[in-house]
């Protein structure tokens, strides 16, 4: 099933002898590395093995939010909007952002509370953040049958669009003299002396001293090869849009559905509550190191097993440069959206605002999410191979947080001062007898 429209991205088409930096992945994350280092005049060559945001970074909901974020990510989401406000103007292309709310919705007293508790992170940084009910809430979401006992509101939070802007983003940083390649798996590090050297790529090796491998849901897939153990595994979520119809602007998320309004006048809509997890032989090598994160979000998983066992239970999980991966096995990660996810999702909706009645769908697709086991990014250089560097285990935040992500990864890369303190992203916080689990906030 084709996923979601991008907007047209022209590639280079010669590969350079020599960069200073090699990014790994197209996506929201790569794209904002790429540009970021690009205006620091580095010289930049951008990896995709597909084309510019195809996979998750097109797929997910469009929200640009800080709400409801775990608390280690807050500071960086603070920078990120800050960036957001200014990115059209940057990139010169529309991206879709516009500043329109979150509503989170609550059907107890007791998750009210905890939504009410989850303020306190908002507290230091002056951002606005409340508690609606009744007819605050009404006036907020017109026309709705919910039931409910109130909602956390933050009016800070926006929307932009998912098709539109890494493409935007990866195409400023090649006026700023990138080269972007689409269609080019990067398929292995070229290491001398024990640290980076370049890159082998299936069109031929490049030379470089950084590298930043920015894969999304192939980043462990990689860096296994390069003999690293990355924590990570996927997430199947379901997307539709609809056609235009007369809703709410403010984005909002309950028990059964997600919603936000889409710059075409039609409505993104997911399910609220559920994520497919894919039972993969990493399912099993990973297990110990996730069940915190199962059991912290147990209600909202449904695990399966199903053909995705088969296909990464063929993947080779080391290779030589000279064969043929993966990556160019499958240029686009294209999974096949949950029918009971669009059906449960799309009825809950129709209820809860009878105008959706009104509305067809139009398309629908899913998407891979890149989770790690506290379900925060790792953002960090590598210090058992030197010149490699991270950003990747997004666990579905990462396009709202994706443009200051990619600056911290360039601070991280130049040697500049930190955007934030980098240390909660920390890859070696895996090994190194950290507690590691998902911090909801309350």
């Amino acid at each position: 099933m084709p996923g979601p429209t991008l907007a047209h991205f022209e590639s280079d088409l010669r590969l350079p002898d020599r960069v200073d930096v090699v990014v790994i992945g197209g996506g929201i994350i790569g794209a904002s590395t790429a540009l970021e280092l690009a205006e620091r005049g580095l010289s930049v060559l951008l990896c995709e093995k597909g084309q510019i945001g195809a996979e998750q970074s097109s797929r997910n909901w469009g929200w640009v939010r800080i709400s409801r974020r775990d608390p280690r990510e807050v500071p960086l989401m603070v920078e990120s909007m800050r960036i957001w406000e200014e990115l059209e103007a940057r990139v010169g292309r529309k991206v879709g952002y516009r500043r329109t709310g979150i509503a989170f919705c609550a059907g107890s007293e007791s998750y009210l509370a905890k939504l009410d508790r989850w303020r306190r992170h908002l507290a230091p940084h002056g951002i606005e953040s409340r508690i609606l009910r009744g007819r605050e809430f009404d006036a907020l979401m017109p026309g709705h049958k919910l039931r409910l006992k109130g909602a956390l509101y933050t009016p800070l939070d926006g929307r932009a669009e998912p098709q539109w802007a890494a493409p935007a983003i990866a195409e400023a940083a090649q006026r700023l003299g990138a080269t972007v390649m689409t269609s080019c798996a990067v398929r292995s590090l070229d290491i001398a002396a024990g640290r980076v050297a370049g890159v082998i790529t299936e069109k031929g090796r490049v030379h470089c001293s950084a590298v930043v491998l920015a894969g999304g849901a192939w980043s462990r897939l990689f860096a296994g090869n390069a003999g690293l153990n990355l924590p990570q595994l996927k997430v199947l979520n379901t997307v539709m849009r609809t056609t235009p119809v007369d809703g709410p602007d403010t984005a909002l998320w309950t028990d059964g559905f997600a919603f936000r309004k889409r710059a075409d006048g039609g409505y993104t809509v997911a399910s609220g509550d559920e994520n497919v997890v894919d039972l993969v032989p990493d399912s099993f090598r990973l297990g110990l190191t996730f069940l915190p994160a199962y059991l912290d979000d147990w209600r909202s998983l449904r695990f399966r097993l199903s053909g995705r066992w088969r296909v990464e239970a063929a993947q080779a999980r080391r290779w030589r440069p000279d064969e043929m991966t993966a990556f160019e096995a499958c240029r686009i990660l294209d999974p096949a959206p949950s029918r009971r996810a669009l059906r449960a999702s799309w009825a809950a909706l129709g209820r809860a605002f009878p105008a959706f009645q009104k509305a067809d769908v139009v398309q629908s697709w899913a998407g891979m999410i890149d989770v790690t086991p506290d379900a925060i990014p790792v953002i960090s250089g590598i210090e058992s191979v030197p010149g490699f560097h991270i950003a990747t285990g997004f666990s579905g935040h990462g396009f709202g947080i994706g443009p200051a992500a990619g600056r911290l990864m360039a601070d991280l890369v130049s040697g500049t001062a930190p955007l934030v303190d980098p240390s909660d992203f920390r890859f070696s916080r895996f090994t190194d007898g950290s507690k590691v689990r998902p911090d909801s906030g309350y």
